[in-house]
């Protein structure tokens, strides 16, 4: 067994994260979520450092997982739920703790992946989103070129935060995305009337700095005017656009502009797999929900009922 004679909260989600970096691969925001889930349950279970990780209990599994499915969605209660089985394997890896009952331990949350539709904007609500942005300021300049490119190409909050100068080909008409949430990266076409709101931004709004981001923090503190900022800011940015133009969306606002493009691809006749690939998704499985929102299209898909006979 690995000697560790002194464990803290912050080491041992330290230690976990990086495992999962070096061995899956695993995306920021993914780790991100993990060390908040990690935090939250090792401190609900052993409370304040140093901690002993083998007084893990299955009962600390089951009144963790049954706090959190009090107050937060299935959705966000499945992901903890993959947290907590990370920590055990790796926990057991390590041999830290040699109990597997504990993986065993954490319940299954039901989430029906396709019980519900996308939920993006309509055409008018986005017109109507873009035409409340302040054109003639550096900060609606920004702005409008950041909505513009999300919902043209659907990219996830972090994947434009991270765009770099480098990858914008203006040539060749393509944005090139470093690294998506599937761990590849992809090349995109630029669409004209993003490319023309990103131009406005650089030429008239986009403070003189040598930080490489194309989006970058227009005032607040001296030292961070021109630096870039990470996909929570750009989530921050769209959510108070859509909060100004009385727009109302069920569910993030940055994500609602991917869900919109999606379904625009849907209903203009583009096939599951196109989608996916702007989308970055890594499976069919998770671009499938888009079938259902071509309603017209599912009208025709129940057959007749049968004449009743007697």
């Amino acid at each position: 067994m690995t000697d560790h004679p002194v464990w803290t909260v912050d080491l041992l989600v330290e230690s976990l994260v990086q495992h999962q970096k070096r061995t899956r691969g695993t995306c920021a925001h993914s780790l991100r979520q993990l060390s908040r889930d990690l935090n939250d349950f090792l401190r609900f279970a052993l409370g304040p450092d140093p901690i002993t990780p083998d007084q893990l209990t299955a009962r600390h599994v089951n009144e963790f997982i049954t706090a959190r499915a009090a107050h937060f969605k299935p959705r966000t209660v499945k992901v903890t739920a993959t947290s907590l089985r990370w920590l055990f394997r790796f926990l057991r890896l390590e041999g830290i703790s040699t109990a597997r009952a504990l993986e065993e331990a954490v319940p299954t949350v039901a989430q029906w992946r396709l019980s519900g539709l996308p939920r993006g904007l309509e055409d008018r609500d986005l017109a109507r989103l873009l035409d409340s942005l302040d054109g003639s300021t550096a900060i609606g300049l920004r702005d409008r070129a950041i909505i513009i490119l999300l919902a043209s190409l659907g990219l996830r909050a972090g994947e434009l935060a991270d765009l770099q100068l480098e990858d914008l080909d203006w040539r060749a008409g393509t944005v090139s995305i470093r690294r998506r949430k599937a761990g590849h990266g992809a090349l995109l076409p630029l669409p004209p009337d993003a490319g023309q709101a990103i131009v406005a931004y650089l030429q008239q709004g986009r403070p003189k700095t040598a930080d490489r981001h194309v989006f970058v923090v227009q005032k607040g503190l001296q030292d961070r005017i021109g630096a870039g900022f990470s996909g929570a800011v750009v989530a921050g940015i769209v959510q108070r656009a859509l909060l100004r133009a009385g727009v109302v969306v069920p569910c993030c606002g940055a994500h609602a502009l991917r869900h919109s493009l999606a379904t625009r691809m849907v209903q203009h006749g583009a096939r599951l797999d196109e989608i996916a690939n702007v989308l970055g998704h890594r499976s069919l499985e998770s671009t499938a929900i888009y079938a259902k929102v071509d309603l017209p299209m599912l009208r025709e898909v129940p057959l007749p009922w049968p004449e009743v006979r007697p």
